[in-house]
This record gives C-alpha cells, sequence and structure tokens, in this order.
C-alpha cells in the first residue's frame, strides 16, 4: 500500500516535470550512472573464453544490481514513514519513470509525419528505434513508432513501477539495472552473446509480468477489449521477444492495424511475423490514435496503483 503511494508521486512528478534538462546538466541521470558501471565491467571482464565470459557477465549481473539496490534501500531505511515518507520515496523513484519523455520522444515523430514530412519523421523515428530509417516508409515510420511506444510503455514505465510497488525504491532500482544491462550488453553479438546472457535472460524475467500486464493496459483503455486482447492472445506469442509482442499485440488489435513484420537492420532483413496481420497498415493519424491510447493507458494504470494505496 505504501509503496502504491510512492509510486503514484513519481507518476505525478514526471508527468509535470519530466527530466528537467538544468538537473540533468548537473548531475546527469541515474541510468546514465548505471551505464558507467556497466560500461566499466564490460571493458574489464569481458574477455576470455565463452564459459569465463559467461561467469563474467553473471558477476556483472550482481555488481550493478547490488550497485543500483542497496544505495536505494539504504536511502529508503532512512526516511520517515507516513506521508511525508511516500513524497520523499516518490521524488527518489522520479528519475526511473519515463512517462513525460515517452510521450515527448513519439510525439516528435508524429508531428512531421502528420504534416507530411517523411524526412523529418524519419530522423525523429532514428532516435527511438535501431532500424535503418532511410528504408522507411510514412507506413513504416508509424509502425516503427507505435511498436516503440507500446513496447518501451513496458519497459521504461509499467516494469519499473511494478517493481517499485512490490519492493519499493530498491525493487524500481534493481529493475532499471538489470533493463540497462540488457539493452547495453544482453544482445547476440560476438562480443556479447557470452557476457550479456544472464543479463539478457534476467530482463526477460522481470518483465513477464509487467508486458502481458501493459497489453491488458492498452486493452481496456482502448475501449475495445475483447478485439484487443484477442489479437493479443493470438499473435504474441510469434513476436521474436518473449515480452515485447504482448503489448504490441494489444496496440495492434486496439487501433485496428498491423504492426511487426518484415524490417531492415543494417544490411540484413529480419523476417518478423505479422501481429494483427489482417488489419491495414497503419496511417499518420493512427501514431496519434496510439498517443491518446497510451495516455488513456497510463491513467488506468495509476488508478489501479491508487486502488492499491487506499486499499
Amino acid at each position: 500500500m505504501f509503496h502504491a503511494g510512492t509510486m503514484l508521486v513519481a507518476m505525478a512528478t514526471d508527468v509535470a516535470l519530466g527530466w528537467p534538462d538544468r538537473i540533468h546538466a548537473r548531475i546527469g541521470h541515474p541510468v546514465v550512472w548505471i551505464g558507467r558501471i556497466i560500461s566499466a565491467l564490460d571493458e574489464r571482464w569481458n574477455r576470455g573464453s565463452d564459459a569465463e565470459r559467461r561467469r563474467a557477465g553473471v558477476a556483472a549481473l550482481l555488481v550493478t544490481v547490488l550497485a543500483a539496490a542497496l544505495p536505494a534501500a539504504l536511502l529508503q531505511s532512512l526516511l520517515p514513514g507516513g506521508l511525508l515518507g511516500a513524497v520523499l520515496t516518490g521524488l527518489l523513484a522520479w528519475p526511473l519513470v519515463a512517462l513525460r519523455s515517452m510521450h515527448e520522444h513519439v510525439e516528435a515523430v508524429a508531428v512531421p509525419l502528420v504534416a507530411g514530412d517523411l524526412p523529418g519523421a524519419r530522423q525523429a523515428v532514428s532516435m527511438i528505434v535501431g532500424r535503418d530509417p532511410a528504408q522507411l516508409d510514412g507506413a513504416g515510420v508509424t509502425r516503427a513508432a507505435l511498436e516503440s511506444l507500446a513496447e518501451n510503455s513496458s519497459d521504461g514505465i509499467v516494469a519499473p513501477l511494478f517493481w517499485g510497488v512490490l519492493l519499493g525504491l530498491p525493487g524500481i532500482a534493481a529493475y532499471k539495472a538489470i533493463n540497462t544491462l540488457d539493452s547495453m550488453i544482453g544482445h547476440r553479438t560476438p562480443r556479447h552473446e557470452a557476457f550479456g546472457w544472464a543479463s539478457a535472460r534476467t530482463d526477460d524475467w522481470v518483465n513477464l509480468i509487467p508486458a502481458r500486464l501493459t497489453g491488458v493496459l492498452f486493452a481496456f483503455a482502448s475501449g475495445r477489449p475483447r478485439r484487443a486482447l484477442a489479437v493479443m492472445r493470438r499473435d504474441a506469442r510469434a513476436h521474436r521477444s518473449p515480452n515485447a509482442g504482448w503489448p504490441e499485440a494489444a496496440m495492434a488489435g486496439a487501433l485496428g492495424v498491423r504492426l511487426s513484420g518484415p524490417r531492415i537492420y543494417g544490411d540484413r532483413v529480419s523476417a518478423e511475423p505479422w501481429l494483427n496481420g489482417g488489419a491495414p497498415d497503419p496511417r499518420p493519424a493512427d501514431l496519434r490514435q496510439g498517443l491518446a491510447l497510451y495516455r488513456r493507458g497510463m491513467v488506468l494504470l495509476a488508478a489501479l496503483f491508487l486502488l492499491v494505496a487506499v486499499a
């Protein structure tokens, strides 16, 4: 109950302020601090045979998670209880939530896309996806932005808040460490296949429930829950990721469009299956609808936390 209240404070603060440039210029951002630890461990420990790299990767995972969670646990133990403690804890959790920045990044794609400025939309979408934007037409840019919105709603918002509600400030800090590890070293590349294996698997585990919860939030926020839930149940497991397919399929069903499908990464074509494949490609206006769905979904999440807090 207490932790649900603190996460509501974090959500409200982030919606109101984001992460101000003045604060970022002065102290950076906690995720950047975590990234520096990971980079240092990657440089020093990622060497030797595959077996040695795997063991070192497990050690890097433990060190990074403890480096994030232990200070958070200490801070939480020093804070008072009651309303003041909830507010202070929520303020400390605030930078680990990305409600406002998620909306701003996708809005930055929607504005030029709706205006017919495809080069501007490609430039904006390149900031949030890994595929080559030069290969994307208008529908491709819209799909990429919607997929990023759906997946990152889970990874960047619902999952950290979920673990914050369960475990408090150490929970949200540990989750962000795991998610940052996955984004930096959890790739199937020659350098990170072995070293990042433990981080990638752990990220899969900690996102199992949040990804499905995000899909359910999108479904009920859409006003068409039966259709969105049906698409999610049918198509989510076809996605290459064990988790990303759930919010993406729910968004595809909610908006009545198809997502995922074949895409180009560098010089490689990835033959991904479609989600809601019988539906048409999304139009620029559907990106606006996706942002509206995102907002309603986050309101539902806040309402859920409020119910838990007052129960």
